[in-house]
């Protein structure tokens, strides 16, 4: 019966695409062809879930002016970058993950249909509902941040996914929710994004670690600033099976500073991230940093940068 509701959901979605308003618009860059498409959702919408389903895609390079995490559900089809300037192939189960403004193309020429799931997000959105979520991971969080930071940023991230992989499940309810939309609709489908932005953001994770091959004090410092909010010499101890002695005593050796001056800098880095990039308050950042109290933060930043949050932020601006 699940699948059946699946099913119906998907050929629902896959014949509303062909009404979404995906028109290229010429950009003001001064170069021919450089094309955007915007925001192809009702204004009161955030989120849009959308299915292509079919044998040929052939987009001509565009950006866009929104996040969007697209699923291979079934069979494969291919991605264009323009940072890379190549072709990369998105094998069923996986995602290919595109910020704001990223250059790319969408290529397939199947015998069989190919069924892409698209999450589309506002950027505006993310930044005020979702960036929290991918707060822990260093590298997931600039990826989402640098838009703000270079509107031409061209990144993508392409994550692989076992087909059991609950990123699959949540996407599937997604599109039942959306193809049968009630007046909470979107209430609902925030919810289930914060759960698959988690997901997501655990499987960049394990993907990430199964390919690293940096120093034990490099992943340290790493992990030190994905969770410079909460992190203590006895949470990295454990996490890597050292005494809380050894790392102390290691991290000074091979870089000259103590634990709590690296934490420092890790927090620092992260306050001046969030302030130049996003909108929200010192009050809000301080919290997310995890400091108890905003006053706390504010004198560890005068300390560190030499002046008051809101000058230094003059100051580079």
């Amino acid at each position: 019966m699940r699948n059946k509701y699946i099913e119906l959901a998907i050929n629902k979605l896959g014949i509303a695409f062909n009404s979404l308003d995906l028109t290229f618009h010429q950009m003001n860059t001064g170069v021919p062809g450089d094309v955007t498409s915007y925001w192809p959702g009702p204004d009161d919408e955030d989120v849009l879930i959308c299915v292509f389903k079919g044998k040929q895609i052939h987009e001509p390079f565009h950006r866009q002016d929104f996040f969007f995490i697209n699923y291979a559900y079934k069979n494969s089809y291919q991605a264009l970058s323009e940072k890379y300037n190549n072709l990369i192939t998105i094998n069923e189960d996986e995602c290919y993950i595109g910020q704001p403004y990223s250059g790319y193309a969408l290529r397939a020429d199947n015998n069989e249909n190919v069924v892409i799931i698209g999450v589309l997000i506002r950027k505006d959105s993310f930044f005020r509902e979702y960036l929290p979520t991918v707060y822990t991971d260093s590298a997931l969080f600039r990826f989402f941040i640098e838009p703000q930071t270079n509107k031409f940023s061209d990144e993508y991230i392409h994550l692989p996914v076992t087909k059991d992989h609950a990123i699959r499940t949540i996407l599937e309810l997604m599109v039942v929710e959306y193809a049968d939309k009630q007046e909470d609709t979107q209430r609902i489908l925030k919810s289930m994004l914060q759960t698959l932005l988690l997901e997501i953001a655990r499987r960049y994770r394990i993907e990430k670690h199964g390919a690293d091959t940096k120093s034990l004090t490099e992943q340290i410092i790493n992990y030190m600033g994905d969770h410079s909010d909460v992190v203590t010499l006895k949470d990295i101890a454990a996490h890597f099976s050292y005494h809380p002695n050894y790392i102390s005593t290691l991290l000074h050796k091979e870089t000259g500073r103590k634990f709590t001056e690296i934490l420092l800098e890790k927090r620092m880095e992260r306050a001046v991230l969030l302030m130049k990039n996003t909108s929200l308050s010192l009050e809000e950042i301080s919290v997310l940093l995890g400091y108890s109290n905003h006053s706390n933060f504010y004198k560890a930043f005068k300390e560190y940068y030499g002046m008051p949050p809101r000058e230094y932020l003059k100051s580079i601006s």
